[in-house]
């Protein structure tokens, strides 16, 4: 019985060995590194931040940025994540002002201007709110592919569901990966600062 098995093993041992050496032999050749590449993540946009100034995807060139998406009448993760990033700007110190951070509205019908600035007034003063009408609100979020419904209440009025990540971009604007708001402050901000 044994004597079987150990052929089976060095066969299984082979095969293994092969596929992996044709998988290593074709993403050196480029064909898997082109299947693997992640959906582009950022785009050009326009928006208006609570003071009335206009900010586009160049705004994001030159820092690192750090992207989030809710609205003003968010029950918890938005207050939640913008106390977070505030901690973490915080943290940051004199390097806070190197740093972009963008709280950007699903809910143009209700986040005007105004309502971002006094929304905004609890929070770090290097948060910026965007906002927009609905068309250029839809085209950041399609370019970021980010959820965002209206959901009616039972009352007539309505919430928002929406994807709740950190987007953390280098100083070329291109996406890195979600940012990590779990952890201590201080350890958030020595990560962005390698960023800077």
């Amino acid at each position: 019985m044994q004597r079987l098995s150990r052929p089976v093993v060095i066969i299984a041992a082979f095969a293994l060995s092969l596929a992996v050496g044709l998988l290593l032999m074709t993403w050196l050749m480029g064909d898997l590194r082109k299947v693997a590449t992640p959906a582009a993540i950022g785009g050009p946009f326009q928006l208006t931040d609570q003071s009335g100034q206009p900010v586009t995807e160049n705004n994001l060139k030159g820092r690192p940025s750090l992207i989030f998406f809710g609205f003003t009448h968010c029950p918890d993760v938005c207050p939640t994540s913008l106390f977070e990033i505030s901690e973490v700007l915080r943290a940051m110190g004199k390097d806070a002002g190197k740093v972009n951070a963008f709280f950007v509205s699903v809910d143009p019908e209700r986040d005007t201007q105004g309502a971002m600035k006094d929304y905004l007034s609890s929070f770090d003063p290097h948060l910026k709110g965007l906002t927009g009408d609905p068309e250029q609100v839809s085209k950041v979020l399609s370019a970021y592919r980010v959820y965002a419904k209206k959901v009616p209440l039972k009352d007539g009025d309505y919430t928002m569901d929406h994807t709740a990540l950190i987007y953390l971009m280098d100083r070329d604007g291109h996406f890195v990966a979600p940012f990590n708001l779990k952890r201590s402050p201080e350890e958030a901000a020595a990560d962005l600062k390698r960023y800077l």
